[in-house]
């Protein structure tokens, strides 16, 4: 059965267990930045209640699977979790949240050895309703997310050794693009205060971590449904006055949402990571229609040529949709004519998948899948063109490179990523180099990774 907020609070009183030995947990997440976010947020919680973590693929007492919505395959990939898990201990409980928990939830309850399904904006509780005597007639909490109006603020995630944190700041989404299912898995956009953006840095800061992502569902509209109102702009600028050692990655942002003062930013403080990921999803006017994106061909084209006019140096990535509904031949042409002719690194490239409650769901023709693939190999193609044409703009040029907590494993060279995203394997000593932003000159450029040495 489904369960209200107040169900849930006054179950949450009742006795704890009696003390047993910790109990095992594996976690397997689908999906986003933001899921991973939650997950590790999740983690640091069990942990401090006593439960011992372990590998996924191994012997649990309890599985727990964050799941995706965003395609047909993410669903699929959430059912195939959930029967590896049972297969691997048919004695263990198993905990299902994440998107495709939030809108299928009767579906994931008739398989076998599921105990529990959790919406999105209980997964703050996990930890502690795994603690509770928990009877199967009440493994569905579920409540309707477009009546949450609070953030679900989970603990600050520290990510471990890793040298590069991900911090939520936002959730949910108001756009409801005609093919994305996210805002029925999302809700409505919340914000977590700027106090608590401010307070949850400072701690990531404290933990060593020299780059720190901000992410969200919607991560352009941050701060919009607080009172006062703010914006990502403005926490910037006061992060960038607080914290002088620490660089700030922004996560998808949509392109209405990248506004003059935002691009200052980037132009006047280098702690801001030349690094911007701007979704598109089509290049003809006419599917953009469609898609009820809120912007043209032209609008795209002219910011992004003047992005990156200003901006030095800065990597532009975009998200891609091919074979969206009666998307013809021409239109098609239409987007790979203008990504051509587009100054971007890379293409994030996903073929259209049919999703349960959109309105697109409903358009015809629906393209077939053989069209799909093909379209979508077209312009995996050119982003590894585009991204090498990027890369090697930078031969011979120095960059700053986070150094990460582990090495490359087919040369066991030092890796990292660049301020502009461009991925790096480095000759060095690594117990001096690892978690430091160091200086680096880019020598060659081999199978979509630049070779270099550190100069700094």
């Amino acid at each position: 059965m489904h369960i209200t907020s107040e169900e849930f609070k006054s179950l949450s009183t009742k006795p704890d267990l009696p003390a047993v030995p910790p109990r095992k947990v594996g976690i397997a997440t689908l999906g986003c930045k933001v899921n991973r976010c939650e997950s590790v947020a999740l983690e640091e919680d069990l942990q401090k209640k006593n439960f011992l973590l372990v590998p996924f693929n191994s012997i649990a007492d309890v599985y727990i699977i964050n799941t995706c919505t965003v395609t047909a395959f993410s669903d699929f990939q959430a059912r195939q979790l959930i029967r590896r898990a049972h297969r691997m201990n048919p004695q263990a409980k198993i905990l299902v949240t994440g998107c495709y928990a939030q809108i299928a939830s009767q579906n994931i309850t008739t398989m076998d050895g599921v105990t529990m399904v959790v919406g999105n904006d209980l997964k703050d509780q996990i930890a502690e309703l795994l603690q509770k005597n928990i009877t199967a007639s009440s493994n569905v909490f579920i409540n309707d997310i477009f009546q949450q109006k609070k953030f679900c603020n989970m603990p600050t995630a520290t990510f471990g050794n890793r040298t590069r944190a991900f911090l939520k700041i936002q959730d949910g989404c108001n756009s409801f693009c005609s093919y994305c299912i996210v805002p029925f898995a999302r809700g409505n956009s919340r914000s977590l205060a700027p106090q608590e953006v401010f307070a949850a840095l400072t701690r990531l800061n404290q933990e060593g971590y020299k780059e720190v992502v901000l992410t969200g569902i919607h991560l352009g509209i941050y701060g919009h449904d607080l009172t006062p109102a703010t914006n990502i702009s403005h926490i910037l600028h006061y992060l960038f006055d607080q914290h002088r050692d620490t660089r700030i990655r922004l996560s998808s942002i949509e392109p209405r949402e990248v506004t003059t003062d935002l691009l200052n930013i980037f132009k006047n403080n280098d702690l801001l990571c030349p690094h911007l990921h701007i979704p598109l999803q089509s290049g003809d006017d006419q599917i953009l229609r469609l898609m009820k994106r809120d912007y043209d061909t032209h609008f795209y084209r002219n910011l992004i040529e003047y992005i990156y006019s200003t901006i030095n140096n800065i990597a532009i990535g975009l998200d891609m949709m091919v074979g969206f509904p009666s998307e013809s031949e021409e239109q098609f042409k239409n987007t790979l004519n203008l990504l051509e002719n587009l100054p971007v690194a890379y293409l994030h490239v996903f073929p259209y998948s049919p999703r349960p409650g959109t309105s697109a769901q409903k358009l015809q023709p629906q393209i077939p899948e053989p069209i799909k693939k093909e379209r979508a190999a077209i312009l995996r193609n050119l982003s590894t063109q585009k991204q090498e044409k990027f890369a090697l703009r930078f031969l011979g040029k120095p960059l700053k490179v986070l150094v990460e907590s582990t090495k490359d494993k087919k040369t066991g060279l030092l890796k990292g990523f660049s301020q502009n995203y461009l991925p790096f394997l480095l000759d060095g000593k690594f117990s001096s180099s690892v978690n430091k932003i160091v200086t680096v000159q880019a020598e060659k450029y081999l199978k979509g990774k630049l070779y270099g040495k550190i100069i700094a």
